[in-house]
């Protein structure tokens, strides 16, 4: 009998691990942590509620391990010539990321629900402050922040303006790219020296650039600037 070699079936228990992951990312941001039910999920991933016990040992291990995405997954950035629009990046990037990607919804919406008591949602809102703060703590050794400027301070205000913002462009249906680019617009005059702040790029569609370079072009069945369909659909 031939015995499966080690890599195979560690590559395998990933792409199950992941496929159960982006399973329950659809059933979270569709129905919440305390509708959602397994049955769903190992339907949708086409396996066993044995494979999903070996990987999550609970539905509240798995909706921690979809929260943790929305920090474990951050895609790598070209560097910028000013570390302040690295710090209007990460925001204007998961905001590109939340109309695109499911898992970072879901994510998203389970850390904002009053659902799952026991969950750990105090993680992500603290690992995005880190990350800012470490942004503009670098910006300021450069010079780019006006005297005075705590890093500690914007880096507070934007993450939790951010939350309020996804929740309301939601209620509301609003874009939340747009949005955000507001929220930027008005807040880094008065976190950064003149001369960098007027050549920051905040408007709509950064979070594109950022990530696919001047034009933004990226493949999108959501229509957002820069989208472009996916090459199966343009020769269907």
């Amino acid at each position: 009998m031939r015995t499966e070699r080690p890599q195979v079936k560690q590559d395998r228990a990933v792409r199950t691990r992941r496929a159960i992951l982006e399973a329950a990312a659809e059933v979270f941001e569709e129905h919440g942590y305390d509708t959602a039910k397994l049955s769903d999920i190992v339907n949708i991933a086409q396996v066993t509620k044995g494979a999903l016990y070996f990987h999550f040992d609970s539905k509240e291990g798995l909706a921690q391990a979809v929260i943790d995405a929305q920090n474990a997954s951050q895609p790598q950035l070209p560097p910028q010539p000013y570390k302040t629009q690295e710090f209007v990046d990460i925001g204007m990037v998961f905001s590109h990321r939340l109309r695109h990607e499911t898992l970072m919804r879901a994510s998203a919406r389970l850390t904002l629900e009053h659902a799952g008591r026991h969950l750990d949602k105090a993680a992500p809102y603290q690992a995005w402050i880190d990350l800012h703060v470490t942004v503009l703590e670098e910006a300021r050794r450069r010079g780019e922040l006006l005297p005075g400027v705590d890093p500690l301070v914007p880096s507070r205000l934007i993450v939790g303006a951010y939350a309020g913002l996804n929740t309301m462009s939601q209620i509301l249906r609003l874009d939340l790219d747009a949005q955000v680019s507001e929220l930027y617009t008005h807040v880094m005059p008065n976190v950064v020296v003149p001369a960098v702040a007027i050549r920051l790029d905040t408007r709509p569609g950064r979070g594109a650039r950022a990530l696919y370079g001047p034009d933004g072009g990226h493949a999108c069945r959501t229509g957002c600037s820069g989208g472009v369909a996916p090459v199966e659909e343009i020769s269907a």
